[in-house]
C-alpha cells in the first residue's frame, strides 16, 4: 500500500471525511485530494498536520508494517526490553548501539581492505 492508500484507509477507519480531515489538518480539502489520488506529496508540514490530525505517527502513514521496524526474530525480544525499568532500557540501548557500531566498523574497514 502506499501514501494515498493509507492516507485514504486510515482517514476512513477515524470516520472523516476528505473536508473534515482537511479543516482539521488545516490544509486545503482540494490539497487533501491530490494527496489520496497518488497526484501530490505533502511536505514533512503538512504530513505532520495530517498526521496530528488523524492521531497516528507519520510513520504510521509513509512505511507498511514491514517496512520499519525489527524483524520478527527480533520484535519478542524488543517487546520484551520495552517492558523493562529505565536502567536496563538504557542497558539494553547500549549494548544494541554497540553491536552496530562494532558491525559498521568492521564492514568499513573490508571495504576499505578492498579498495
Amino acid at each position: 500500500m502506499d501514501f494515498s492508500q493509507r492516507l485514504a484507509s486510515t482517514r476512513k477507519a477515524r470516520g472523516l471525511t476528505q473536508d473534515a480531515l482537511a479543516e482539521a489538518a488545516g490544509i486545503n480539502v482540494s490539497q487533501v485530494r491530490r494527496y489520496e489520488g497518488g497526484n501530490s506529496q505533502p511536505s514533512l508540514d503538512a504530513l505532520r498536520k495530517l498526521a496530528v490530525a488523524l492521531s497516528v505517527s507519520a510513520d504510521e502513514l509513509l512505511f507498511d508494517e514491514t517496512e520499519r521496524g525489527p524483524d520478527e526474530e527480533l520484535r519478542l525480544q524488543f517487546e520484551a526490553a520495552s517492558r523493562l525499568g529505565p536502567h536496563e532500557k538504557d542497558l539494553v540501548r547500549e549494548v544494541v548501539e554497540s553491536i552496530i557500531i562494532r558491525h559498521d566498523a568492521n564492514r568499513w574497514f573490508k571495504n576499505e581492505k578492498a579498495g
